[in-house]
């Protein structure tokens, strides 16, 4: 495509870019293009849409997800840390707007709109959030004199309070865990990571005892047949018994026509009816190499800043997949988490196209700084900040 002699930023992103990654990411918009198809129609005829409403749009958001995504992997560390930074104050100014000025959906204010279009600021603040963090993670840890750990553990905290208050237990728990992850990467001892794990849990009781819809989702989960409202999860499994190993074929499955949001949190399930487990055993093992090949990627970069950046984001899209097929397999409480680049919604697929290209910028191969692999990263091994 183009010449190795060639020094124009297109051709060094091409021989620098992990081609495997690369590739692998635009399946996995592929599978969601895909996917939508068959799990969107019912949903858009019951709200009283034109069958194929939402497999258009979610069309149209493939063109400016792919140009975020491949825009942003052009930016050397220096630029998405700058990137990073631009939106992390941008999406918490949002966020905390939404707390005055969002419309309320459901019981919570986590959208704000602009002509016409609703925008959600949460999915913009984690990947900004773990690539700052990871930058004053490995200032803090290359200079005893920078508070690096403090002024990380302070964004942190500016960001799950409006998001608390939002409220909005979920991408609380992923900016949380984003900071814990950072903290594990840096070397902490095991106590400090036993006492971390505790308090996640008494903070889960906390929003247990302080926010009623998250307690009835809690109730309904331990016990569904208590009276609480298992509709939608009730519909999902049946799709995921239906389908069996390989699915009744595109367009048959009966159960994926009852699910509320088949399109969207419940794509997965839709799936399972479709096209059966074997395709979504696929499509988790898709997941997976996009993770393990990303922290590969993060482990042979020479400078801390974007091996630590890497791995939070690699490790920050596997926890909210993680989440979403949990809860799809009934194995934890309802939570309204996409499934990163297969589920329809336009903010979400954007987000995750900028934590996409900010994980492919930052995991590019560098020939001056290249290092043997299997480097710890952590302060023993560290090496000259970006």
């Amino acid at each position: 495509m183009f010449s190795r002699a060639s020094k124009t930023p297109l051709a060094e992103w091409w021989w620098s870019i992990d081609k495997s990654l690369l590739a692998a990411l635009f399946l996995l918009l592929a599978f969601g293009m895909i996917l939508s198809f068959p799990a969107s129609p019912p949903v858009a005829e019951r709200l009283g849409y034109d069958s194929w409403h939402f497999v258009i749009r979610h069309a149209m958001f493939l063109v400016p997800t792919i140009v975020v995504m491949v825009g942003v992997s052009i930016l050397t560390p220096r630029q998405a840390r700058f990137a990073a930074l631009a939106v992390l104050i941008v999406s918490a100014i949002l966020l905390w707007a939404t707390l005055k000025f969002a419309t309320e959906i459901n019981g919570a204010r986590r959208w704000v709109s602009f002509a016409g279009q609703t925008l959600q600021p949460s999915e913009f603040v984690k990947p900004a959030f773990a690539v700052i963090s990871a930058w004053l993670f490995s200032e803090s840890m290359l200079r005893r004199n920078v508070p690096g750990r403090i002024l990380a553990t302070l964004i942190m905290l500016a960001l799950v309070v409006p998001l608390l208050l939002q409220p909005d237990i979920g991408q609380t728990a992923l900016v949380f865990s984003t900071w814990a992850v950072l903290l594990f990467l840096s070397g902490i001892s095991w106590w400090i990571i036993i006492a971390l794990a505790l308090s996640g849990g008494g903070l889960l009781f906390g929003a247990y005892l302080v926010f009623p819809h998250f307690a009835r989702r809690v109730d309904a989960f331990i016990d569904p047949e208590g009276g609480g409202n298992t509709y939608q999860i009730d519909r999902a499994v049946e799709s995921l018994h239906e389908g069996g190993w390989f699915g009744r074929g595109p367009g048959e499955s009966i159960a994926k026509t009852r699910i509320p949001d088949a399109h969207a949190d419940y794509v997965f399930s839709a799936a399972a009816g479709e096209f059966g487990i074997i395709f979504c055993l696929v499509l988790v093992g898709l997941f997976c190499f996009i993770v393990v090949r990303a922290l590969l990627g993060a482990q042979r970069q020479a400078s801390l800043f974007p091996r630590l950046a890497g791995a939070t984001l690699a490790t920050q899209i596997a926890m909210q997949a993680g989440i979403n097929l949990a809860v799809n397999l009934n194995l934890v409480p309802p939570k309204g988490m996409t499934l990163p680049f297969v589920s329809y919604g336009g903010t979400s697929m954007i987000a995750v196209a900028f934590a996409m290209g900010l994980m492919l910028a930052l995991t590019r191969t560098k020939p001056e700084e290249r290092m043997a692999t299997g480097l710890p990263m952590y302060r023993s091994a560290v090496a000259p900040a970006e």
